[in-house]
């Protein structure tokens, strides 16, 4: 299928989805707390069926469910794309009885996942964490599983300290850098394991976590023993171009209703849409949404089908779809003027939750840095006594 174009079937998809946001999911948004897990949310997105997708389709299929959600319901879609950040790993890197156990109650909506990678001195360098895995003892037997104990601290953990469930990244082998890391399993009643919820500009939920030398076996490893860097990174390429998605249902949101408003709004004797400055700022609006669409869709076929540039395709689709959604939701609220900075306003909403995704799952810089370093690892090297000055 051409990354350009949606099927018939996939378009309506989309439709029903941004149906079911606003009459099913937002009026179980509108009653929950800001800052805390929305249990019935999350049930309700699996009741509708929409959890297990998130398991049994490609990337492309991931970003249509977030970019539908996000443009009536940015709380369903955090919620959903939340349970799949947070179990993918299992899904992928599980043991056949991590999986039985997990997924089911995941895809149900009747267990909370979260993905703890980040660190109080680890954000945009994921390789530079701290969290020790400490050996604990010798296997019982020559057959027993190996015993270590995390000790350390995780910040800026969506989902936390509420989720069941945490896929955790640790550094089993000290001075290692990203091949020392192991990924473990760990259900929230492991004892040592303590949360604190954190205030943030958005209203989504994340927490900081503390490790006091908590428990884990062999049994509760995703993958490997220090291939854990893999499962993140495998874990994030899925993800980034969907939350290049969740930027462009914001976007198209955005988009939509500074379509109505200068429709119908009287300025300086005309209509806001009859003046050629609000007119062409309407068209880039939609330029680069477009074009933001465009690359996720892209970066999501490219997934799809294995390509060997992924990670440089998710990176590009996260970054222009994150920094275009700032830009586009910016320039909303500018065209609405006052009303628009209102609490309960649309784009008062949305302003607080774009910001983040600029953030998140690797900030723009790093994504820039990822998309210079997979050119340079591809491109051709200059012949000798070659030179680049015009002839």
């Amino acid at each position: 299928m051409p990354a350009f174009s949606l099927e018939p079937e996939q378009t309506a998809w989309c439709a029903e989805l941004r149906t079911l946001a606003a009459e099913r999911l937002r009026p179980l948004a509108d009653k929950g707390e800001p800052g805390r897990v929305n249990r019935p949310l999350v049930a309700e997105l699996g009741q509708l069926g929409l959890l297990s997708r998130l398991f049994t389709s490609g990337a492309l299929d991931l970003c249509l469910m977030r970019e539908s959600l996000a443009y009536a319901c940015t709380e369903a879609e955090t919620a959903l794309a939340l349970q799949g950040l947070g179990a993918h790993p299992i899904h992928a890197h599980g043991t056949p009885a991590q999986r039985a156990h997990w997924l089911p109650r995941v895809t149900e909506g009747t267990a909370v996942a979260a993905f703890a990678l980040s660190e109080p001195g680890a954000g945009s360098d994921a390789a530079a964490l701290a969290l020790r895995a400490v050996p604990d003892g010798e296997p019982e037997g020559p057959d027993g599983p190996r015993r270590w104990r995390l000790t350390g601290e995780k910040c800026w953990i969506s989902n936390a300290p509420e989720a069941d469930v945490y896929t955790v990244f640790a550094r089993t082998t000290p001075g290692a850098g990203a091949r020392g890391v192991t990924a473990f399993l760990v259900p929230a009643d492991r004892p040592g394991l303590t949360g604190t919820p954190l205030e943030m500009l958005s209203p989504h939920p994340i927490g900081s976590l503390t490790f006091d030398a908590v428990p884990v076996t062999e049994d509760d490893v995703l993958g490997e023993v220090d291939r854990g860097f893999r499962v993140a990174m495998g874990t994030l390429n899925l993800f980034r171009p969907s939350v290049g998605a969740f930027a462009v249902g914001m976007a198209q949101a955005a988009l939509d209703a500074t379509l109505a408003h200068t429709r119908q709004r009287d300025a300086f004797g005309a209509k806001l849409m009859d003046l050629q400055a609000i007119a062409h700022q309407i068209a880039e609006m939609a330029l680069r949404t477009d074009a933001a669409r465009l690359m996720v869709y892209a970066a999501a076929t490219a997934h799809d089908s294995a390509a060997p540039d992924v990670p440089k395709r998710a990176a590009m689709a996260k970054l222009l779809a994150t920094e275009t959604a700032q830009y586009v939701v910016d320039a909303a609220v500018q065209l609405h003027g006052a009303r628009a900075l209102r609490r309960g306003h649309l784009l008062e909403h949305l302003y607080r939750e774009v910001r983040a995704p600029r953030v998140y799952e690797g900030a723009s810089e790093v994504q820039r840095g990822i998309i210079a370093k997979q050119l340079y690892a591809t491109a051709p090297h200059p012949a000798p006594h070659s030179t680049t000055e015009a002839p």
